[in-house]
């Protein structure tokens, strides 16, 4: 009989273990659900070792902007920074360094990146020739998107 009870105990705890396993997967799929189906892009890691943290994020969209898109993507994969820090007073010098050496395509626009609104643009930024249309919306675009946070905002680029 003892036997009996003892198969009936390990029966009994892998039910409840398999039930709380059950719990724990439906808390987490609503989360992603509330979540829009989406994971949030800047959710901080207790593994990071330093602070890169960022105070927003936005999503450029390459449908309306494919060239631009592209040419952000191919930078970001090539090593430069997706995170752009706001800097409007240092444009004028970024955009000196960035395209200094580069000419002028006709019929072209010379597109940066890290912009050069952004601390991390200058020297060194990856310039691509685009089409004045797709570069001068896309820049359109950006500003509006940033107008209203001040100069030291860092702000995350996530193309879709």
């Amino acid at each position: 009989m003892s036997k009996r009870r003892s198969r009936r105990s390990k029966r009994g705890s892998q039910g409840f273990k398999s039930k709380i396993l059950t719990l724990v997967g439906m808390v987490v799929i609503a989360l992603y659900a509330l979540a829009g189906g989406e994971w949030p892009l800047d959710i901080p890691s207790p593994f990071k070792t330093t602070d890169k943290s960022v105070d927003h994020t936005i999503t450029f969209p390459a449908e309306r902007y494919p060239e631009t898109a592209n040419h952000i993507r191919k930078a970001i994969q090539a090593g430069h920074s997706d995170v752009c820090t706001i800097d409007r007073k240092g444009a004028e010098g970024n955009r000196e360094l960035s395209l200094k050496g580069v000419p002028v395509k006709k019929g072209k626009d010379r597109d940066e990146w890290p912009m050069a609104m952004c601390a991390e643009g200058g020297k060194n930024a990856d310039i691509q020739y685009i089409t004045p249309k797709d570069n001068r919306g896309a820049g359109s675009w950006v500003g509006n998107q940033l107008s209203t946070y001040p100069d030291g905002t860092r702000v995350k680029f996530v193309v879709k």
